[in-house]
């Protein structure tokens, strides 16, 4: 009787692990396959930053600080587009407003209060030159439109009576004027504080109301004499 030699299988994939074996090389849990063991830990280098790398605050990332921004933008938009069409930053040029507003002081305009309200005696204003357009001048308004001006003796007295003036040095005032006028409609009386130094009414004339630019409301620069303009 013959007998042939029995071969030995081949484990196909399936059989190549057993379960036994499958159960004891796989971790228990998600923590344990993350972890590393204590010898294999010990033996790791130290993780290095490169100091190189840009470094972002922690209050650059969080959410809230970038809302924050855009709400400052949003709201700070629109108040620096009106604060730009009420005021107008202007520097004086020349001693006619001596001595409350000097040469080279800084002031802001307001364009927006004679839209609603009416020019006032004893406002500062600036002013387009009559006799040119192009360029703006800073007078004080001393006469409304009816009002009957006379300056005289250097003062000045407005429907007969005399006008308290605190704003003119006793050294600017001018003794050789002497004119008497009524204002006309729509049209303006001004004087410069400096009254020896100033060209004004009494040169180009009474000032037609449209080219009255806006009230002159701070001084803003040299800052040592920062405040309203009275």
């Amino acid at each position: 009787m013959e007998t042939r030699p029995q071969s030995t299988p081949t484990p196909s994939d399936s059989e190549y692990f057993s379960e036994s074996q499958a159960t004891q090389a796989s971790p228990a849990s998600l923590a344990e396959l993350m972890s590393v063991p204590g010898e294999v830990r010990g033996a790791l280098p130290p993780v290095e930053i490169d100091p190189r790398l840009p470094r972002v605050p922690a209050s650059m990332a969080k959410p809230y600080w970038n809302r924050f921004l855009w709400s400052v933008f949003k709201l700070g938009l629109p108040l620096a587009v009106m604060v730009s069409l009420t005021f107008n930053y202007s520097e004086v040029r020349g001693a006619s407003m001596m001595p409350g507003i000097h040469d080279r002081d800084r002031i802001l305009v307001d364009q927006l209060t004679y839209a609603f309200a009416p020019v006032d005696r004893g406002d500062v204003v600036v002013l387009r030159y009559p006799l040119d357009p192009r360029m703006d001048y800073i007078k004080r308004v001393v006469g409304l439109p009816g009002d009957e001006v006379v300056v005289q003796y250097g003062g000045v007295w407005v429907n007969g009576d005399p006008v308290e003036e605190p704003y003119v040095s006793v050294r600017a005032i001018d003794p050789t004027t002497s004119l008497r006028t009524t204002v006309r409609p729509g049209h303006y009386f001004v004087l410069g504080d400096n009254r020896i130094k100033s060209s004004d009414s009494r040169d180009f004339g009474q000032v037609p109301q449209e080219l009255v630019r806006g009230l002159v409301r701070l001084r803003v620069w040299p800052l040592d004499r920062f405040g309203w303009i009275d």
